[in-house]
């Protein structure tokens, strides 16, 4: 029976009534009598109150107190709780063994075998699978891990910390390993790994002079393919020290490379778990995508070492706290190494298609939600990708110096705490004498905030006033919403495309070229500006809020020309096309003649051409809005073949207007050389893969040809990848012996099967649907890698708009099925394949009332997780 959820509310937080300064396990290994022995030097900060642990699907074998077991009816035990009655008032030790099995452990959480190594996943409530325990993040221990295994099958031990001892155990075919960590960490850190795997080792030379030896772990043969990973990690390792001061502490940092993960990556203290996907790189399997994605992951677990690790999280609904924070500096680190215009487009790219949808849905929570039901279903865009942005707000307010002050006082005062939102304000306000009661509201509101500007040129007084006015649409729980404080970063733009100056201001707060934006309305009026200026808003998405403004399709256009600000040149191509295929998809769904302009697609060609900006620019310029992009735009009465319809005719539009000279450009960008997933070299095949296929949008037999050959010839992954999706997503009859022949040639290889199984998942054909029932058959899949699903069922889920999205319901009833199914095995993976309907109810009609009827029929099913309960029922709410 589905148990009946139990919300958990940040207004009820208590402080444990008990601390555990020293936690002692030692792992028997087996793969299905795992014997787990727990010794807990618990301190009791309350006296008359009971003892209670958490657990999860445990065997108790016994529990005992300084030495002498418990009585019977001293203790009650479940799988799930463990309750000491009447606990001593002094300090005591609490010896408790547990059995588990490690290899039966579907659900990837706790312990639990992938590929025959012995691996874990403790986040967010994962600690408890193993042994019963205080399992929050605000009760810190000192760890130390004892692990006995076969020596054959299992020759390498981890834990966190540093190595203390190793052994062989006389008379056996087995050994050991003790592993101390002598930092305080929440029991979510904890980590360990045990099986027969490659290694490649480094070293690292931190500011202090300090010797840190790097081991990366990885199965067998995959040696090679670690050697990119490897040197992002240095490369982050030097970042943090000359940006944030952040040295390294222990005498090793190792990371492990599982097949088998829910997760992208897990900052467990000195030992890093990641799914292998984001280690494994080399030019013939790996795209410039996966390369950047690889340097970016392993930079954020990384940086976890800080801002998560050394300073944790109260409470899980601090949990932005460490990830918006750390989301935040991962970006400013891939900023660094490569392009930060290209990055800064990529990063709100991300924003607008996964946190603008879920702030606008049943699902929107704010940054720190106030109430959850299961934490597991808050690892989201909001809390990640949204939390960021509330981090790079701040930075803006604070400017450079203030913000790196207010972040050298929080590591200075928080170093080994467990702390709450209001102590990281607070550190920064402290440093700076900033009053940021307003700005919190950032981490309490949901929703995405409105901004609207009109502006208006007096050519006698030579004056531009400008007018901003602030809302945010009611959202779940929160009807009425405060006005925020909103950076908005501006340019007043003249007929010459640089900046115009301006000699007074008056009406509202500027520091340099950023807007105070805080109250419900604002009318500035700049004085001294001698011609009428284009105004240049929300620069470098100074803000995370939808921007409506009435400036004309004619300025957009020379703002799409001549912005000195590279996101918002973007940004005014993006308005454009959004604009341009709304009134398209209105026009087919009204049967009314085309509505296309061609103005915007000569601008395109101009950018496509123009060699004096970057390539990777011009290749984010050129990707014109997504299907989906495109609906959360119209927002409601969504018909997702209409707009499939309008962005087809526009592309093929295009491609008969400009493709000769996006071929030429994307010929021009052609390097034979060596391979390099550096910036420079992977801006150019970006470009010319993006000019590829927008000429290749029309059907021309001659650029479908050199598709054909690009994804049979090519000498890396990246242009092999984007030959095979302009076949497959323009479903063109070439596809089919394009995608057996990569079938055939990458089989042996697990991640690229991942990049097959997506690419036939995404293929906008009728016939689709039944291509992923085949496929979740086939020899190739492994139904219990949550790789493979989220590469064909996710795929299909949430990048095919239109055959998910099928008009006769059987897309949802798939997807109802499938959630339905895997729940009973991995119902983290489930839950989140359930988002995938988080905008259901802005479809039109007869679709909307179809996916309405699949998620009634999953909240009807009995049992239930309490991870697919809870999305379905905010779902449906």
């Amino acid at each position: 029976m589905t148990p009946e959820a139990t919300p958990v509310r940040l207004a009820d937080y208590k402080p444990s009534p008990f601390a555990i300064e020293t936690a002692a396990l030692d792992f028997n290994l087996h793969p299905e009598k795992t014997r787990v022995t727990t010794r807990l030097a618990m301190v009791p900060q309350e006296t008359g109150v009971p003892l209670v642990l958490d657990g999860d699907e445990l065997t108790l074998i016994s529990v005992a107190i300084d030495g002498a077991d418990l009585a019977a009816d001293a203790f009650d035990a479940t799988p799930e709780k463990l309750t000491i009655k009447a606990p001593p008032e002094k300090p005591f030790t609490l010896e408790i063994i547990t059995e588990i099995s490690p290899a039966t452990n579907t659900k990837l959480m706790g312990l639990y075998q992938s590929s025959n190594t012995y691996c874990t996943q403790c986040e967010a409530e994962g600690f408890r699978r193993i042994t019963y325990f205080l399992d929050r993040p605000d009760v810190l221990s000192v760890y130390t891990t004892r692990i006995e295994a076969p020596q054959d099958g299992f020759p390498v031990l981890l834990a966190n910390g540093n190595l203390t001892d190793t052994g062989n155990i006389e008379g056996t075919d087995r050994h050991f390993a003790v592993w101390h960590d002598p930092f305080p960490k929440p029991s979510y850190l904890f980590a360990l790994v045990a099986g027969d795997l490659g290694v490649v080792e480094d070293s690292f030379t931190t500011m202090s002079g300090r010797e840190v030896a790097l081991r990366l772990y990885c199965e067998h043969g995959n040696e090679p393919k670690c050697r990119y990973a490897m040197d992002a990690l240095k490369r982050s390792m030097r970042w943090d020290e000359t940006a944030y001061g952040r040295e390294y502490d222990l005498d090793i940092f190792m990371i492990v490379a599982v097949s088998d993960f829910n997760m992208g990556a897990m900052e467990n203290k000195g030992l890093n778990v990641f799914n292998d996907k984001y280690i494994l790189a080399d030019p013939e399997t790996a795209t410039d995508t996966d390369y950047a994605g690889i340097e970016t992951v392993i930079a954020h677990e990384y940086f976890h070492n800080w801002t998560g690790d050394r300073i944790t999280c109260r409470d899980w609904f601090q949990l932005c706290l460490k990830e918006g924070l750390t989301v935040f500096r991962d970006q400013e680190f891939s900023s660094d190494v490569r392009s930060r215009g290209v990055k800064r487009i990529a990063d709100v790219r991300t924003l607008l298609a996964r946190q603008f949808p879920e702030d606008a849905g049943p699902l929107a929570h704010p940054v720190r939600p106030e109430v959850y039901n299961e934490i597991n279903n808050f690892y989201t865009a909001t809390v990640y990708d949204k939390g960021a942005e509330v981090v790079r707000m701040l930075k803006t307010l604070l400017g450079d110096k203030g913000f790196r002050a207010g972040m050298d006082l929080y590591f200075e005062r928080h170093d080994g705490q467990a702390v709450t939102i209001e102590d990281f304000l607070a550190a920064f306000a402290d440093a700076t004498g900033r009053d940021l009661t307003q700005f919190k509201l950032w981490y309490s509101q949901a929703g995405t905030p409105e901004v609207e500007a009109r502006g208006d040129y007096d050519a006698d007084s030579q004056t531009f006033t400008l007018t901003l006015k602030q809302s945010c649409p009611p959202t779940p729980g929160q009807d009425t919403k405060a006005p925020m404080h909103i950076p908005v970063r501006f340019g007043l733009v003249g007929p010459n495309g640089g900046d115009l100056s301006f000699s007074a201001v008056t009406g509202g707060t500027i520091d340099a070229d950023v807007i105070q934006l805080t109250e419900p309305e604002q009318t500035m009026v700049f004085e001294g500006v001698s011609v009428a200026p284009v105004p240049s808003l929300l620069r470098g998405f100074s803000a995370p809020v939808k921007l409506k403004s009435d400036i004309s399709d004619d300025d957009l256009l020379f703002l799409v020309r001549t912005d000195a600000d590279a996101f918002n040149r973007w940004q005014a191509a993006q308005r454009l096309a959004v604009k341009t295929l709304i009134a398209e998809t209105a026009a087919i769904r009204s049967g009314a003649a085309s509505t296309i302009d061609t103005a915007l697609i000569d601008a395109l060609g101009t950018v496509a051409e123009d060699d004096a900006l970057e390539p990777a620019f011009r290749a984010q310029v050129l990707q014109l809005p997504s299907e989906a992009d495109i609906g959360r735009e119209i927002g409601n009465d969504v018909d997702p073949d209409a707009i499939a319809a309008a962005r087809k005719r526009f592309t093929a539009m295009a491609a008969d207007r400009i493709g000769d000279a996006l071929m030429a450009v994307s010929r021009r960008m052609r390097d034979d050389g060596p391979y390099s997933p550096d910036a420079a070299p992977a801006g150019r095949r970006a470009l010319a893969n993006t000019c590829l296929a927008l000429a290749a949008a029309n059907g021309n037999t001659e650029v479908v040809a050199e598709a054909v050959a690009q994804a049979h010839d090519a000498a890396n992954m990246t242009d092999r990848l984007a030959a095979l999706a302009i076949l497959t997503l323009n479903a063109f009859e070439e596809r089919f012996a394009a995608l057996e022949a990569f079938h055939v040639k990458f089989r042996d290889n697990a991640l690229v099967l991942d990049k097959w199984l997506m690419l036939e998942a995404t293929v906008p054909a009728d016939t689709t649907l039944e291509r992923v029932k085949s496929l979740l058959e086939h020899h190739d899949f492994a139904a219990g890698n949550p790789n493979r699903i989220r590469a064909l069922v996710g795929s299909f889920a949430g990048a095919n708009q239109t055959q998910f999205n099928r008009i006769d319901g059987e897309g949802y009833r798939f997807l109802a099925d499938f959630v339905l199914d895997l729940d009973k095995r991995n119902p983290q993976t489930a839950a989140r394949l359930l988002v995938t309907f988080r905008s259901w109810k802005s479809l039109e009609s007869g679709r909307r009332g179809l996916a309405e009827e699949a998620l009634k029929r999953i909240a009807a099913a009995d049992p239930l997780s309490p991870d697919v309960s809870d999305i379905v029922t905010r779902t449906l709410a």
